[in-house]
């Protein structure tokens, strides 16, 4: 709902674009302990005490994951938004300034490459265990040329 013309951002982010930077993975670094439920918990805590015009977090529980559901321009410098927090069910529209909106749009742009990176590590860790599954299969003679 973007007005022709009118860019919401000066610069596409990776994420927009589709590529993320290689990263490590738990499994590149020496002597490193498989991924658990709790590597990626802290991305998804908020900083409770941010500034007003943080359109991420919300005011009723504190999630940082707060996410637009609509946004159109409301005039030259401001846009008509509509939240909604994931957490709560919290909802709301605003009218909010360029400022804070192109804030809000690379706190997003963040998140969708962190979304990225981890859905990377989550696909590295699943391929590697099917791999040493397989391993462990041919090894023990379970898999026998008839299978294929």
């Amino acid at each position: 709902m973007q007005p022709e013309g009118q860019p919401l951002k000066g610069r596409p982010g990776l994420a927009d674009i589709g590529a993320v930077a290689d990263q490590p993975t738990a499994n590149d670094r020496d002597g490193a302990a498989p991924l658990r439920a709790g590597d990626f918990a802290a991305r998804t805590q908020a900083d409770h005490g941010s500034a007003d015009g943080d359109l991420h977090v919300c005011p009723n529980c504190g999630s940082g994951l707060v996410y637009p559901v609509e946004w159109a321009p409301a005039d030259n410098r401001s846009w008509q938004v509509e939240l909604r927090c994931p957490d709560c069910e919290w909802r709301a529209q605003g009218v909010h300034d360029q400022a804070v909106v192109d804030r809000f749009d690379e706190v997003l742009d963040l998140g969708t490459e962190a979304l990225l990176r981890d859905l990377g590590l989550l696909a590295r860790s699943n391929m590697e265990d099917a791999v040493e599954r397989f391993v462990t299969a041919l090894h023990a003679g379970w898999v026998i040329p008839e299978d294929f």
